[in-house]
């Protein structure tokens, strides 16, 4: 058992139990401490021109896609008007040979 731990069952006065427990017992003691300290700092530090956004993440692959998709909302976009790019021929060097590239370099095509 870690020193952190041997005092922090000392002081918590929880007996004498598997780390983990104590752990858990622990954070169920003091999670909703950190959700009000969290919810009196949103309440104080969410103004508009700075605003709080919660991702809710249980799924953090859609976490993700919707967290883009709002950052990526926030700004205006419109298409921007360009001439066509015109490139001259490509030329091509017969003394150069790619090298081939190991699989596990590549990365996969899913799309």
């Amino acid at each position: 058992m870690t020193t952190f731990l041997v005092k922090l069952q000392m002081n918590t006065g929880f007996p004498l139990i598997d780390n983990e427990e104590l752990l858990s017992r622990l954070h169920r003691e003091l999670i909703d401490g950190y959700t009000r300290a969290k919810e009196v700092m949103f309440e104080r530090t969410h103004i508009p021109e700075a605003p709080w956004w919660v991702v809710q993440a249980v799924d953090k692959k859609r976490a993700r896609l919707n967290c883009i998709h709002h950052l990526l909302g926030q700004f205006p976009y419109e298409e921007i008007q360009r001439p066509p790019v015109e490139l001259p021929e490509r030329e091509h060097s017969e003394e150069y040979q790619r090298n081939p590239l190991s699989p596990e370099m590549l990365i996969p095509e899913i799309y």
